[in-house]
Formats: C-alpha cells, structure tokens, sequence
C-alpha cells in the first residue's frame, strides 16, 4: 500500500514541474512578445540605411546589456557583438540585420516611417524597413531576453550579433574579417530568421540545403568605332556590338548549364550614346548573376567574356579593343542550410509550434549575407528560418480574390507584427534550448 502511494506521487510531482517550466516560458514569451511590438514600431519609425545604423545599434546593445551581456559596440563600423556565457556547453550564434532601404513608405500606419536621409552623392531619400529587418531585430531582441531569463533552463554560450548593412551584403563580411570568429567564442552553429510575406504569421518556413542564391555583379564595356549616325560603314558600332551580346548572353542557361542547376543571368542596365545621330564610342552593361554552385558561376562567367569577345570579332574590333568584361570583387555567397542542422531545428519547431506550422520552401534567387558566416575557414554549420510575416484572415481574402501579399521590399509591405514576433521568439528561443540541452 505504501509503495502504490509513492508511485503514484512521481508522476504528480513530474507534471507539476514540467508545468512549471511551460509556464515560466510561456510567460517571458507573451511578456518580451509585449515588449519587443513597442520597441518594433519604434525601429520601424526610425530606419537608418545600410552603413549608417548609429542609433539602431545603440538601440541594440541597450537590449543586450539589459539582458546582462557582455557587450562590444562599433566592431568593424556598427555592427554590435554580445556574449553571455552560462556554464560550459554549445557555443550558437544568433544574428540580426539592421538596416533599411531607400523606399518611401505607402502603407498608411500610425508608426509609418516618415524619415528621409543624405545619401553619400548628396541626394535626399525617404528611408523605410521594407525587408522586415525591424522584425528580425525585434525577435532577436526577445530571444535574447527570454534566454536570459530561463539560465536555469540551459548551458552554454551565446554568440549574438546586430549585423550592418546585409542590404548591400557588406556587414557580414566586416564582422568577420575583424575577428568574429577569433576575437569571441567560435559557435557551433548560427541561426537566423527572414520574414516571408507568402507564408502566414505562426508559421515559419525551412529547408535543408539551399535557401538563398549567390550574387555576383559583372560589367560589360563594350568598345566601337564611333562617328555619324549617317555614315554607320565608316564605324563600328558598339550599341549593336552590345544588343548580340545581350541576346547570346540569353543562351548560357538555357543550353551552357544543366536545367537542373538554378542559375539567372540578367542585364539590369545599358549606357551609350548621347544622340540620335552619333555612333558612341562606347556602351557599358551591368549584369546580376545569381546562382548555387562555384563550378556553375564559374561556367557562367567564362561563357560571358567568350561571347562578349566573339560578338565583337564578328564586328570587325582589333584584338585590343575587345569587350572588357570585369567581375565585381565583393560576393554574396549561396545561404546553403546545414542538412543536420535543419533537421534538428525542425524537430525543436514542431514541439513548440506543431508540425502543421512548418512549410517546405522552395530556394529563391534573392541574395542574403548570412551564407558568409558559413563560408570562412570555420565552416560553421548554418541556418536561415523564414517567418511566415502575413495574417491569416488577410491571406485567405488575398487568396479569394486571386491576389498575394506585398512582397519584401514593397512600399506597401505590412506584416502582422505581433504575432509574426511571438512566434519568432518562441521558435528561435526553443531551438536555442533544444541546441544547448540535447
């Protein structure tokens, strides 16, 4: 008799701290996720552009420091580093962009973002968080405080970082060629969220391998022999020189690389001439190259300086008057999430928010620096995490009507905050927990 009434209190006992700790969660998440909707109306009426993330940086290390750790500001220009160490165990990094983008907002809120700003030329331009970085802050400011408030609940150290200018793919970069990864705790792995607009807020969004493509730019200057519009047989014209290129360029993914390998090949801007009846000297393009694979953009560009070459031995161009084709030196590399890793972090999602709310993506084209932090001689194992950003009733009328969401840098983009913030603090927090614990 007495054993069955000792039995019988495990299980009691167990339940009641379990609950506890479920509630001690839930509770710091309703409250950061309280906390964080403020502090993100607040960056999202405040955008600072790429490079020139003073105050919002200020704003982030106040976040870390309240949370207790130990703080580093302005390293390699804004970026903000913080580490909290709690016992020994699992180094994981969790990394937020910044900064904003020159578009003037349309979406009629109260907290719309009325702020313009000089860029370096001189020109004044209407600045707004059209890529849902003022999410990604707010979520990665309560995790952090979350985690700080359940110590008791995990060991290890976090590597955290406010990362500039992702925008224009350079605050990355900086961050570790000025020792991220030697001057502080070298992590395990390092995860990341992006909104995504096409998927409902509650949900998020994950896959193993690729996510977001490589970029890379290439410029064209093709050369001519230039004089009157009238006398084209006294010339050699560089604007038809370039129109053969921009068509033959057409062919390198279509019959130069395998269809099952994503590739984009685009021509965003063509200069020459000045008018109507003058044969320029000269015509300069700039391409976008987007890609997965090193041997693939490898192709790619060998084939770009082949036909730029060809089209103007065809026209008559001497040897040394050849397109000059160059390469941009600066890349955005694929984001390539670690298999192992998504895995896991997949079955840490489906505790917290069930396995109904994680939706197999597809790869996108787009570009994302956070492929550098798992491009160094580190190898750190990676993670980018979309978070659906789109209310539920609004995409059911959107999808009645035959339409989609505002997409990522729309003037117009307009997430559900709230709910898309809680759901990012309550996922990320629960894979930081699941990394450190199992």
């Amino acid at each position: 008799m007495k054993l069955r009434k000792f039995l019988l209190v495990i299980p009691i006992f167990f339940s009641m701290n379990v609950f506890s700790q479920t509630t001690v969660f839930e509770l710091e998440v309703m409250k950061q996720t309280a906390a964080m909707t403020v502090l993100c109306r607040d960056l999202h009426q405040t955008p600072e552009l790429s490079l020139q993330e003073f105050e919002t940086a200020e704003k982030m290390a106040a976040e870390l420091q309240k949370a207790g750790f130990e703080v580093t500001e302005n390293f390699g220009g804004n970026n903000v580093v913080g580490v909290l160490k709690n016992g020994e165990g699992p180094v994981i990094m969790l990394r937020t962009d910044m900064d904003a983008l020159p578009v003037e907002e349309k979406t009629g809120l109260p907290y719309t973002s009325t702020k313009k700003v000089k860029t370096d030329d001189g020109n004044e331009v209407p600045v707004m968080h059209a890529c849902g970085h003022d999410i990604h802050m707010s979520v990665w400011a309560g995790t952090v405080q979350t985690l700080a408030a359940l110590k008791n609940q995990w060991k290890g150290t976090l590597l955290v970082i406010a990362q500039q200018a992702e925008e224009i793919s350079g605050g990355a970069g900086l961050a570790i060629e000025n020792g991220l990864f030697t001057r502080f705790p070298k992590p395990g792995c390092a995860l990341a969220f992006h909104i995504n607009p096409e998927l409902e807020s509650g949900k998020i969004g994950l896959v193993g391998g690729p996510v977001f493509a490589g970029v890379k730019t290439a410029e064209i200057t093709v050369f001519g022999k230039g004089g009157h519009g009238a006398y084209p047989e006294k010339c050699i014209d560089p604007i038809v020189i370039a129109s053969r290129i921009v068509l033959d360029l057409q062919t390198i993914v279509s019959r130069e690389i395998s269809p099952l390998e994503p590739v984009v090949v685009t021509v965003g801007s063509i200069h020459g001439g000045t008018r109507p009846n003058i044969i320029p000297d000269e015509v300069k393009m700039e391409l976008t190259l987007r890609y997965y694979s090193d041997e693939a953009i490898a192709k790619v560009i060998a084939a770009i300086k082949r036909i730029s070459r060809s089209a103007a031995e065809m026209a008559g161009m001497p040897t040394e008057k050849l397109p000059l084709v160059t390469i941009e030196n600066a890349e955005t590399p694929p984001v390539i999430n670690n298999e192992e890793l998504s895995t896991k972090i997949k079955g840490f999602a489906t505790e917290i928010i069930g396995a109904e709310n994680i939706v197999k993506t597809m790869p996108a084209m787009v570009g994302e620096d956070f492929g550098k932090y798992g491009r160094t001689a580190e190898n750190i194992p990676i993670c980018l995490i979309w978070l659906g950003s789109t209310n539920p009733e609004l995409m059911k009328e959107l999808n009645a009507q035959g339409k989609k969401p505002f997409p990522l840098h729309s003037p117009q983009l307009n997430p559900d905050y709230e709910k898309t913030i809680e759901t990012g603090i309550r996922v990320m927090t629960e894979n930081v927990l699941g990394l450190m614990n199992k």
